[in-house]
């Protein structure tokens, strides 16, 4: 398969938060949950991470318009113990769902040290960042798990049983953004393969197999994701599996509706995880930050094989995507601006 350019257009990130906003008010979302899917998907597009972000807009749409998505939820919180509690989202969007979970995972910790919520009836929550980030914006250090339909091999297997099932971590620093893990357990995500099949782009060698359990670095022929390092990135998969189907009592693996595949009036049934970590329960902040920050530095100093390329870490990349996204546009290609202007007609809403 040959490469082709990628046409694009920038429009800036609150030019496409009003307008999305407003086609989610038209379509009946709730205020509050059209916020927190708003916002969740114009950050994560800043950060770079366009697979998780703005592209998946129309998608969560035909959700709501299939009865898949509520779009205003009756939030139902049980309080578990000091520092548990359970979180039923009425199958609302993902998004939405797990800023309510961080919200009450961090009242947990404030009192108790630590928070863990679980929750489940949800729906796709997009980027695992963007809950972990609003955890460090609190001087806790913050965990986001999610499960997601079966994507990836068992090691040694043909067919895919596992969700890609992804972690994020972030922890609060001086004078910085926080450091931010945001990692699926395959080499990428199926949200990728799916923007590659639009670009006509190839995928790089080692990321996914067809249908036969053959590698292959044709988009449209992948059906199985690989995880990372192998049985490492399997086992990681099963953890998070066992936190957010066991742990909240939705299905697993092959037994969870597809993303794309599953009618829009079927819900996913998916849960999520979150934790929040008081850092002054173990050490003062404005101390542990500072040590933070220089052990980040220590590593971006650390000697690198190509001076041209230095050490970073995790988080580096997005930050800097961020900070050029801020100032000159969030890029759209082609395909994710025509969908866009198809919204605008069908909603009434003035396109940026």
């Amino acid at each position: 398969m040959k490469s082709k350019a990628i046409e694009e257009i920038k429009v800036s990130a609150k030019s496409l938060h009003d307008f999305m906003m407003n086609i989610m008010l038209k379509a009946g979302v709730r205020r509050d949950v059209a916020f927190y899917v708003t916002d969740g998907l114009v950050q994560t597009s800043l950060r770079g991470v366009d697979s998780h972000g703005l592209r998946l807009f129309p998608h969560y749409l035909k959700g709501v318009k299939g009865g898949r998505i509520n779009p205003d939820p009756k939030y139902v919180f049980k309080r578990t113990s000091a520092s548990t509690g359970k979180l039923d989202a009425d199958h609302t969007f993902g998004h939405a769902a797990g800023m309510e979970a961080v919200r009450k995972a961090i009242e947990l910790a404030k009192e108790a040290g630590t928070g863990h919520v679980a929750v489940y009836n949800s729906s796709h929550f997009g980027a695992a960042a963007y809950y972990a980030l609003e955890i460090a914006k609190h001087d806790m250090i913050g965990f986001s798990f999610t499960n997601t339909d079966a994507l990836i091999k068992p090691h040694g297997g043909k067919e895919p049983f596992l969700g890609n099932n992804p972690i994020a971590f972030t922890v609060p620093c001086e004078d910085e953004e926080p450091l931010c893990l945001d990692m699926a357990t395959s080499v990428v995500t199926f949200n990728k393969i799916r923007q590659l099949r639009d670009s006509g782009l190839e995928a790089p060698p080692g990321v996914g197999a067809d249908r036969n359990g053959v590698e292959t670095t044709d988009p449209h022929k992948i059906t199985t994701l690989l995880p990372i390092g192998g049985y490492k990135g399997y086992g990681l998969s099963l953890m998070i599996e066992v936190l957010c189907s066991l742990l909240t009592g939705m299905p697993y693996g092959p037994n969870i509706p597809k993303m794309f595949e599953a009618p829009m009036s079927q819900h996913r049934m998916l849960g999520h995880f979150m934790i929040a970590v008081r850092i002054d329960c173990f050490q003062p902040v404005s101390a542990f930050k500072k040590r933070m920050s220089l052990l980040m530095n220590d590593l971006r100093s650390s000697p690198a094989i190509d001076k041209h390329n230095p050490v970073m870490v995790s988080g580096d990349p997005e930050k800097k995507k961020r900070s050029e996204r801020e100032k000159a546009g969030i890029p759209l290609t082609k395909i994710e601006y025509e969908a866009l202007i198809a919204l605008a007609e069908e909603y009434g809403v003035p396109f940026p």
